[in-house]
């Protein structure tokens, strides 16, 4: 296992709190290496030049050859100048948190669309940072009469990025056009849809497997357990059904080419009925995490969904701080996916947020118009139907749309 060194950089004006040092340690846990030290710099102002001061980063080139230390990671984004600037003075891999992010990010794609997107995002950070040194880069030498120096071998490598990024981009247009339909055949079968979002590892995918009583859906106690949307058809208590999407994880000082890279995946809360927004009520930072996930929320879409704040682990909670957190968030609802508690809750309040848009409706419709029937399955959520002496009286749910095409048939 690899030993790191991380280092967190805090201007000296800032008396914000900041919790993303703490998280940068369990990243670098979920990457698969063990956390040996950690520096926590505090400046006037970022040095252009190596990010940190010289004098810092000498005391920690001094630290990483004492302890054996294989990776010094960098709590923000440095530049590609910053990094190999440091690699001159420490003898050891530098990273930072958005390399670190893309790293965990690989591991963890499943399908095609997943792999995609990471490896769009890890070629888009890795060009402006390839370099390399005089002849050593050629490929090849010129002579007298010859044109003189060839390519370099860093001028072919970025030509080449550059080809490869380009073809991913038209491969991720080619999976966000097939979203998109498979979002508009979703659209067409009449069945409300919810999406759940959240800081990573609030709980989304158990919360989902709890919902479904499947465990189809892969969950951890890890940051960033799954990247893939999963899909699935839920059952309410009441009858009616709806189909609910687990998406990404998101966290502080999320790399902007994630989200970029992402967005096919994060537009699914922009098309749901309604944004299930899932909160770790046991969390310290709770506050710091609504406020990231708020904001990429309202990046991807401004004109946002119906939002729904959902606090899971409450089990975790003491009693007296249950209580307080109901008294700050008196519109939310408060579960436990692990003991199921509060899941009537949920039901409740997620099926009257959808009855805005998705209206209870009954018809009769006539035998003589039963053809109508069949209109009425493809626009609309049928709760019941009755076989009455002349006509068929049917309960369901639809949009306000639906419904006046419906009922404008029955008329004529």
């Amino acid at each position: 296992m690899e030993r790191a060194l991380t280092v967190s950089v805090k201007l000296k004006t800032d008396f914000k709190k900041d919790s993303s040092a703490q998280e940068l340690k369990r990243l670098c846990n979920t990457a698969g290496c063990e956390v040996a030290g950690e520096f926590e710099v505090r400046m006037e102002n970022y040095n252009p030049a190596l990010f940190i001061g010289s004098g810092k980063a000498a005391e920690i080139a001094e630290f990483v050859s004492a302890e054996d230390i294989d990776a010094v990671v960098f709590n923000d984004e440095i530049t590609p100048a910053q990094q190999k600037n440091l690699e001159e003075i420490i003898p050891c891999k530098i990273i930072d948190r958005t390399r670190l992010i893309l790293d965990i990010f690989a591991g963890r794609a499943r399908t095609k669309e997943g792999r995609l997107q990471v490896e769009l995002a890890q070629l888009n950070y890795l060009l402006p940072r390839l370099s390399g040194k005089g002849a050593a880069m050629m490929q090849q030498k010129g002579g007298i009469g010859m044109r003189g120096p060839g390519e370099r071998k860093l001028e072919y490598d970025r030509r080449k990025i550059r080809k490869r990024i380009a073809k991913l981009e038209e491969d991720i247009s080619a999976v966000r056009r097939e979203r998109m339909v498979r979002r508009s055949q979703r659209a067409s079968v009449p069945v409300p849809q919810v999406a759940l979002a959240g800081y990573t590892n609030a709980g989304k995918s158990t919360i989902l497997n709890a919902l479904t009583k499947k465990d189809s859906a892969y969950a951890d106690d890890k940051l960033f357990a799954t990247l893939d949307p999963t899909t699935r058809r839920v059952r309410f208590p009441s009858g009616i059904t709806a189909l609910f999407t687990d998406t990404v994880g998101f966290i502080q000082k999320l790399p902007h080419s994630l989200v970029s890279a992402f967005r096919a995946t994060l537009e699914e809360t922009k098309f749901a009925d309604l944004v299930l927004h899932v909160a770790d009520a046991s969390s310290d930072e709770l506050e710091d995490h609504s406020s990231t996930v708020m904001s990429i929320l309202n990046e991807i879409n401004p004109e946002s969904s119906d939002v729904l704040k959902v606090f899971n682990k409450c089990d975790e909670l003491s009693a007296v701080k249950l209580r307080a957190l109901k008294k700050r968030f008196p519109g939310a609802v408060f579960i436990s996916a692990k003991t199921g508690e509060g899941f009537d809750d949920l039901f409740e309040r997620v099926e009257s947020a959808l009855s805005l848009k998705w209206k209870k409706h009954t018809l009769k419709v006539p035998f003589e118009k039963g053809f109508l029937l069949k209109e009425i399955y493809s626009r609309a959520l049928v709760l019941s139907r009755k076989e009455g002496e002349d006509s068929f009286e049917i309960a369901f749910m639809a949009t306000d749309g639906n419904y006046r095409a419906v009922a404008k048939k029955l008329l004529f």
